[in-house]
């Protein structure tokens, strides 16, 4: 693609990067036929080749965004579908998130927009704060009817019936490896899913410390950055970025660290890619070091290998890939093969490279497509007949939780469970 962006702009390490990228694009067109959005809409600007011109023409022209632009890269779920279809290598989540950031700084949005997205920013990344804005979710789901926005309708609807209590392992200390030490590992413990899923910190912490890890939860540690990162609030999604690489860090010149595990795929991919956001920064080098530590929790059980893999039922799994592991992360089979070692009999429902819909906070922002999206997924994965869904990231698991009756947990709940840890919460009869 041919562009005319003036020094003055290229001047911005931004808009050169964006430059890179939009040169890169040949027109080809191959990412509409994996684009979540499109097959949805079927309106070429909710494709990626779509709001590819879209976005030349902002930055080019410097422009002030206007309601249409916006509207259609508000509408991309950064599924990332589209990088892994790509022949040219065009690496769009670099773009879109440099188009939010210009979108976020040029463009007032109304009043219920921007309202909306300081709240999520306010209290997603903050597990006490959102696991207070849950009960009150629980309080008010009888009054969803009387509710003006469909957005807060779905807010009510995507809340858990139950809040769990907060875990005693998030809080900063080493958990030491059982036997002989292999590994010492940083687990990244999140943030929204420290009030939604307590379960999946704790059977990570197990099944670590069984395969030989000492496993630390560093003092510092928060939410990565991504959810408001997504939202072009890079002052935000940076600061919180950045308090994570100085106490990860910590860790690195302290003990040192051997891997730091994440077990919210999400996650994963905006962690491996802290080399990229902090690499006009003073915080460059450690920031890469970080990344390069970076490993989802799947790729350091395949490095590990599961010891005494015989305790679980051999239940019928269906697999959800996670699009942040399948095409944020391109891991795609490591996650398959452990769960069938592990006894499983593992089923992959059609069209998985296809988006849920959940997308970090768009399932609340673009509750309608979101809810498409997840009809169709939910048909698919009922369709092999499972008797319990995995995945390996806390927004699927909810958004597809919200919409069958089938067991849905973490992957690293099955593969703990299968070498000698409890039965998963989710699989155990009602009380």
């Amino acid at each position: 693609m041919q562009t005319n962006f003036t020094a003055e702009q290229l001047a911005d390490p931004g808009t050169a990067r964006a430059n890179e990228i939009l040169r890169s694009c040949v027109h080809c067109g191959f990412c509409t036929a994996t684009c979540p959005t499109y097959k949805v809409l079927g309106d070429e600007l909710d494709s990626p080749r779509g709001r590819i011109y879209l976005i030349k023409d902002m930055l080019e022209n410097g422009k002030v965004p206007d309601v249409r632009t916006v509207r259609h890269i508000d509408r991309c779920l950064s599924c990332l579908s589209c990088m892994t279809t790509c022949p040219s290598g065009v690496h769009y989540m670099h773009l879109v998130d440099h188009a939010r950031e210009y979108i976020e700084k040029n463009y007032r949005r109304p009043f219920g927009d921007r309202a909306l997205r300081w709240l999520l920013s306010r209290i997603l990344p903050y597990p006490g704060r959102f696991r207070l804005a849950l009960r009150g979710a629980q309080l008010a789901r009888p009054l969803r009817h009387l509710m003006p926005d469909v957005r807060l309708r779905a807010m009510l609807d995507l809340a858990p019936g139950k809040v769990p209590p907060p875990s005693l392992n998030d809080r900063p200390q080493v958990f030491p490896a059982e036997g002989q030490r292999r590994r010492r590992v940083a687990l990244l413990i999140g943030c929204a899913q420290r009030a939604l899923n307590t379960d999946i910190n704790d059977a990570t912490i197990r099944l670590l410390r069984r395969h030989g890890c000492e496993v630390v939860i560093p003092r510092g540690l928060g939410c990565c950055g991504a959810l408001t990162h997504h939202m072009g609030r890079t002052g935000e999604s940076h600061a919180q970025a950045a308090a994570n690489i100085r106490a990860l860090m910590a860790e690195v010149a302290g003990d040192g660290l051997d891997a730091v595990v994440i077990n919210t795929s999400g996650c994963g991919t905006t962690v491996k890619d802290y080399g990229h956001m902090f690499r006009n920064d003073p915080l460059a080098t450690d920031a890469a070091r970080v990344a390069a530590l970076a490993r989802d929790i799947t790729e350091v059980m395949a490095d590990l290998g599961l010891r005494d893999p015989g305790h679980a039922e051999p239940l019928r799994v269906g697999y959800h890939a996670a699009c942040s592991l399948q095409h944020g992360q391109q891991i795609r089979a490591t996650p398959k093969e452990l769960l069938a070692a592990a006894g499983f009999t593992v089923l992959e429902p059609r069209d998985a490279h296809i988006c849920c819909g959940s997308a970090g906070t768009y399932n609340l922002m673009q509750p309608e497509i979101s809810a498409e999206l997840k009809r169709r997924k939910v048909e698919t994965l009922e369709a092999l007949t499972p008797q319990v869904i995995s995945a390996g990231n806390i927004g699927c698991m909810m958004q597809i939780g919200s919409g069958t009756g089938v067991p849905v947990v973490h992957t690293a709940e099955l593969l703990d469970w299968a070498t000698g840890g409890p039965r998963p919460r989710a699989l155990q009869p009602a009380a």
